[in-house]
């Protein structure tokens, strides 16, 4: 991943980390940049697991969200 993927776009699903399984619907973004925040905060704030699918067709799992999303890994 190269710091221009971070301006691409990118679709966000999120799963709950607990609880029974339900559907989730994926959200889209017009950057990476911007479904990163939103997945860290929901993995702050909701104990959730954010998924993302990078405009190259790349999976983001949420471990490599925690290690790759924060503020200064975004900018």
């Amino acid at each position: 991943m190269t710091p221009a993927d971070l301006d691409k776009r990118a679709e966000l699903t999120v799963w709950p980390k607990r609880g029974p399984g339900r559907s989730a619907q994926g959200r889209p973004f017009a950057t990476l940049r911007e479904a990163l925040a939103v997945a860290v905060h929901a993995i702050e704030a909701e104990d959730a697991q954010p998924w993302i699918i990078t405009e190259a067709g790349d999976i983001l799992s949420p471990r490599w969200i925690r290690a790759n999303g924060l503020p200064r890994a975004l900018q």
